[in-house]
Formats: C-alpha cells, structure tokens, sequence
C-alpha cells in the first residue's frame, strides 16, 4: 500500500541522503464524475508507479485529493488551497540542493496570464501563487506539470531557475479536456517512453511521450489537435513543443528522474557501482560536447557526438547485462 502523508516526520537518516525525490500529487476539482474519477485514477497510478518503478520512497509520496473518502488509505488529504500552501512550505524546508521535488496537477483550468487557474475545492491558486510557493524552494530542482486544460500561461508565470514547468496547452485559450495527463502517467507507469534505455524515465522523455501520444490520438480520430503541451527549462518563460534537450529547453528535464543514480550506485556490487560511475563520466562528457557545439565543426561534432552516445550506449548495455545476473 502507498503511503501517502501530509507532513510526516522523516528519520534523521533519511532526511541527510543526498539526492532525494519529493512527489507530491494534487487532484482538482472534476466537476463531473468521471472527470472525478479519472483525476483520481491517474493520481493512483502516478504515486504507484513514483513508488514501484522508480523507487521513490512511499514517505516521498504525497497525493492530495479532490474527496478524501475516495480512498482514505491513498488520499493524504483534501486538496484546498490551504493544504496545498502547507505541504508546498514543508517540502521547501524540508527538500535540499540535489534533491528533486515533482509537483503534478490532475484537473481543470481557467483564467489566463497570472491569473490563471488551477481549480481547487474551495478558492483556487492562481498561477502567481504558484510561482510564489515554488519561490520558497532555495536548493533542489523543482519540476511542475500542469496537467489540466487552459493550462499554458503556467509557464510565463512560473518560470525560473532550476525549474521545469511542463503544461498540456500552449495558451488559456486551449479550455477542451485534456488528454496528456493520460499518457504522462503512462510513460512513468508502463514501458513506453524509456528512450535512450539507461532504465528510468526523464521529464524530457514522458513529456516527449505524451505530447506525441495526444497528437496521435487526435489524428487517429480525425479530430483537430485543440492542446499543444510546452515546456519550460531555461528559465526564459517561453515555453517549447519540441525540446530537443541539447540547448535551451530540455537539458533540466533530461538529466530529471524520479530514481537517483546516486542511491543505486550505492547499493550496487563493485562491478555495477564502477559502471554507473564510467557511465555518469560518459554522460557528464556528453554535457560539455553540447555545451562547445558552437565551436566545433559540424563534422567534428558530429563524430564526437556519435562516439559518445556509442559508448554510452555499450556502458548501459553492460550494467542491464549485470544487474540481469544479480540475485
């Protein structure tokens, strides 16, 4: 069972690992019952997923809800406005340089600009409150996803420095339900979106997942795509459908995941833990590449590039291979 608990009390020992993940799940308004309903069920897979797939721990976990009597053992507690502040402030104390703290929003939208909503029980945030809580959080980077619909002007709003804001519609104006909190839990909960299979899943690759499923979907039913998701990591508060991870946009979320190398490396044999260091070194190369690409030829840069993502590719091959035989 998932443990889900509004301000829990770590052990001491917990709270000094480095590089920890902080989950927090809120479910809005549904307005209908099966709106209701499905929030409920994406927020139960999400957490599940969070804690059987990616190894957050269950006391990380935290999923506030629409109607606590859904399912009281799950739901920590309702989601109003003042239960969102307080978790918000207890997660910024409690959260440090090289933690992760996630933040996703299973609901409805409305309003624009600041004032965009996200529609609570009771009196909503707006997107300007949101941007103030998440300015309460000094160390760790902070990752958003706005799943609702009218969800755009997040991104404007919430912008900053090692934050990732990922929304499922480029403006207020995109108000038609939206599908991509669908598929975002998909590409945590199933194997699907594991692209550059190293074993986890970024924000770069569920966001890129979801937002290709939704377009698929639509043109499947010969509908007219009516959400276009964005994404935000470069502080600049422009948003971009297609960040490719290797300038601006995208290289926050990519290096983003709910597991720690740092927790596996340190349980690991000595074999293993070698490996997941060669492969950090390859992936901290990788970085710098991108980083001088500007300078480079494009020839040069290309040959480096694909002899880098090569051995990257042969060292993840080798720690699968290893772990595959571990007892």
């Amino acid at each position: 069972m998932l443990a889900l608990c509004v301000g829990l009390a770590l052990p001491a020992a917990a709270q000094q690992a480095p590089g920890e993940t902080y989950v927090l799940i809120v479910t809005g308004v549904g307005g209908e019952a099966h709106y209701s309903r499905m929030f409920h069920e994406w927020a139960i897979a999400f957490g599940d997923a969070a804690r059987d797939r990616h190894g957050v721990s269950p006391e990380h976990i935290t999923y506030l809800g629409e109607n606590t009597q859904r399912a009281p053992d799950r739901i920590a507690d309702r989601s109003t406005r003042e239960v969102v502040e307080r978790e918000l402030t207890r997660l910024a104390r409690l959260a440090r340089a090289g933690d992760r703290v996630l933040v996703v929003l299973f609901g409805h939208g409305a309003g624009s600009g600041p004032e965009s909503r996200f529609n609570l029980p009771g009196p909503d945030l707006t997107a300007a409150e949101w941007a103030a809580l998440l300015g309460r959080f000094s160390g760790p980077t902070v990752g958003l996803v706005n799943a609702a619909s009218a969800s755009g002007d997040f991104v404007a709003a919430l912008s900053g420095e090692r934050r990732i804001i990922i929304t499922a519609t480029k403006s207020a104006q995109e108000r038609n339900e939206a599908r991509f909190g669908r598929f975002f839990v998909d590409a945590f909960a199933r194997d699907v979106a594991d692209v550059d299979k190293d074993g986890r899943v970024s924000l770069l690759e569920a966001f890129d997942y979801a937002r290709r499923e939704v377009a698929r979907t639509y043109e499947e039913e010969g509908a007219l795509l009516t959400e276009h998701a964005q994404l935000d990591d470069d502080g600049d508060g422009t948003g971009t459908a297609a960040p490719d991870g290797l300038s601006g946009d995208g290289r926050l979320a990519r290096a983003f995941h709910l597991n720690s190398t740092a927790r596996v490396i340190a349980g690991a044999d000595p074999r293993l833990r070698a490996l997941y260091e060669e492969k950090q070194a390859i992936e901290t190369r990788l970085d710098e590449l991108r980083r001088r690409k500007d300078s480079l030829s494009a020839a040069d840069y290309e040959q480096r590039l694909e002899d880098l993502l090569v051995a990257l590719a042969e060292k993840n091959l080798a720690i699968r291979e290893l772990e595959a035989r571990r007892p």
